[in-house]
């Protein structure tokens, strides 16, 4: 049986705080012992398999996080991890006016 690679859909957004970095990936149909996340400072990687489909990402983040505080959980084909950024991710922002 030839196995099929997917991109799952991925949310990734921070707290009303901008403290905290959600990260929310649809693997509809997966076991969690089947669900491989990584997480780095910069970016993550993850790779989730069942029978004839493997899906794979990897993500560059936009501000360093504390990967060794992440916290992950898996209910209902969603995997969702909160991970702190290392600084408040609105720190020295400049907005910009739309016309």
């Amino acid at each position: 049986m030839e196995e099929t690679i997917a991109t799952p859909n991925i949310c990734v957004y921070p707290d009303e705080a901008a403290e905290t970095m959600n990260i929310e990936i649809e693997l509809p149909g997966m076991e969690k012992e089947n669900i491989n996340f990584n997480i780095y400072e910069n970016g993550f990687y993850m790779v989730a398999k069942k029978k004839g489909l493997k899906y794979m990402a990897s993500y560059a983040l936009a501000s360093p996080v504390e990967q060794d505080r992440a916290v992950a959980k898996y209910a209902n084909g969603l995997l969702t991890v909160k991970v702190p950024y290392k600084k408040a991710l609105f720190d020295k922002g400049v907005k910009v006016d739309i016309e």
